[in-house]
This record gives structure tokens, C-alpha cells and sequence, in this order.
């Protein structure tokens, strides 16, 4: 997959993008809302990376992808992870390039192509209810709120909010 929009490029993981996956992964707004997407060493997000490219191969599991500056500078991810019989899609971007429009840009590219390649006509958007940032990029992609409170998220409870999307 390559997808390109005005400023990004949405493409496959590749095994050398490890040492900048673990540097992206390091800031403070995702150790504070999504730990489990925190790599310590390049080592673990290098493993990291080979599942997630298995799962292009297989078409199992969360597909996720780097968003690129056009540059080639790698910014973030976007991802569609299936949960039981729905999709929720995620994204980061590293906190250096936060503030430019670049969350929100990814994912309305993102979901539609994906939504379409999957044959998928709803994705939900979860987050934790203090991740601001998220949540205007969940509403400036067109996902509607339809749940706040407690809920599990990271293997916690947690007050969270609870997005649709539906194409």
C-alpha cells in the first residue's frame, strides 16, 4: 500500500525503520496514553515491526503503517486494529510534529482507502477522555461521540471516550 495526500505518504513498515519507530514511540504523550505503543530499545520495536509486517502478508491482525513527510521523514502511524467483529483505527504522531494537521490528514486518507480495501463500513475511535489532542482529530475526521465514561482501555478503567465513524 502507498498512499499520498498533499503533505504525507502512508506506507508499508520496512525493517529499517526500527531505530526511528522506538525514537518517535518515546514521548511523553505516548507513554501517558498508549504505554503498550512505547518500544524501549530498537530492538523491540524491531520486533515489533517484523510482526507487523507478517500481518500485511497475512491480513490478520492490526495493519499499521508509517506516515512519512513527503521527505521521507518518518512522523507516526496510522492503524485499523480488528476487535472482536469491529475495527478501531489509531494513530501517533511523534510530538515534534504535532500541531500541523498531520494526525487528522493521515486518517481521513487512511480510512478511506482502508474502509474500502476491508470492506468495512464502521471504525470506532477510543482514546483516554484528558487525550484532547486525539479527540479533535477523531471529530475533525467526521467520527461522532457515543460514549463517555469509564470503560477499559490499556488494561485498565479508565474515562475514556468512545467515537464512530461509518462510511
Amino acid at each position: 500500500m502507498r498512499l499520498e495526500t498533499q503533505r504525507l505518504i502512508i506506507t508499508k513498515f520496512d525493517s529499517t525503520m526500527a531505530g526511528v519507530v522506538h525514537y518517535n514511540s518515546l514521548d511523553e504523550d505516548n507513554r501517558k496514553f498508549v504505554p503498550d505503543e512505547v518500544f524501549e530499545t530498537v530492538e523491540e520495536a524491531a520486533e515489533t515491526i517484523d510482526y507487523l509486517m507478517e500481518c500485511y502478508d497475512t491480513g490478520e491482525g492490526p495493519q499499521v503503517f508509517p506516515v512519512l513527510l513527503k521527505d521521507g521523514t518518518n512522523i507516526g502511524y496510522v492503524q485499523l486494529v480488528p476487535i472482536d467483529a469491529e475495527y478501531e483505527v489509531g494513530f501517533h504522531i511523534a510530538s515534534r510534529y504535532t500541531g500541523n494537521g498531520y494526525a487528522s490528514e493521515a486518517v481521513k486518507a487512511f480510512l478511506e482507502f482502508i474502509m474500502v480495501d476491508k470492506n468495512i463500513y464502521e471504525v470506532y475511535g477510543i482514546c483516554v477522555a484528558e487525550n484532547l489532542a486525539s479527540r479533535a482529530v477523531l471529530g475533525n475526521c467526521g467520527f461522532v461521540k457515543i460514549f463517555e465514561g469509564v470503560g477499559f482501555y490499556q488494561d485498565e478503567q479508565r474515562e475514556i471516550v468512545k467515537y464512530i465513524y461509518k462510511r
